[in-house]
């Protein structure tokens, strides 16, 4: 079953190149890079397509993230959150990706 991964980053993620680079692929991505950004993806998903995980990078500021967080148990029950380390870099990022969609979904 397709799983909805929404990547939540200060810079703009490229999809292209993260697509390319997971090792799992039943996945459809969605990237934002604000709270309005991660509102819009949740409220553009029709009910049965929610978005199942959320996998943030560490480049924003603490508040915005703990902001998003708030946000995202507030609209959904079943979404999961993942906040990556500031210590790996922007280079860190597709493995940690990896890593959880491995986890989650395998």
């Amino acid at each position: 079953m397709t799983k909805n991964v929404l990547l939540v980053g200060l810079k703009a993620i490229i999809l292209d190149q993260v697509q390319k680079n997971l090792d799992v692929k039943d996945v459809r991505l969605f990237t934002g890079s604000s709270v309005e950004d991660v509102r819009a993806a949740f409220d553009r998903e029709p009910i049965d397509m929610p978005i199942d995980i959320v996998i943030m990078g560490a480049g924003l500021d603490i508040d915005v993230r703990l902001e998003i967080i708030k946000l995202i148990f507030s609209l959904s029950e079943t979404t999961t959150v993942h906040m990556k380390d500031h210590a790996s870099g922007p280079e860190g990022l597709i493995p940690f990706v990896n890593a959880v969609l491995k986890g989650l979904i395998g």
